[in-house]
């Protein structure tokens, strides 16, 4: 993967902290931030595929659905009586 070198303005008490970190894992400051950037554009997308999951599930199961368990379940009554 190709590196890009790129400037950003920190406010020097985040900057502080961030050197600390990095000098406690023993990484360079760079690849701190490309981690911290990683797991956050992580976190943002696993919250955008919840909050859509959220939105396609808000009205609750369709009619369809429904019948389509109480099927299911009758099935499987049928394939395991007798079995207990």
């Amino acid at each position: 993967m190709s590196s890009v070198k790129t400037a950003i303005s920190l406010d020097a008490p985040l900057l502080k902290q961030i050197d600390a970190a990095a000098a406690e894992l023993r990484i360079p400051r760079s690849r701190l931030l490309a981690r911290a950037a990683e797991e956050f554009l992580l976190k943002h997308q696993n919250a955008k595929l919840l909050d859509a999951l959220n939105k396609a599930h808000a009205s609750g199961p369709s009619d369809a659905d429904i019948e389509r368990r109480r099927a299911w379940k009758r099935q499987h009554r049928r394939r395991v009586e007798g079995e207990w």
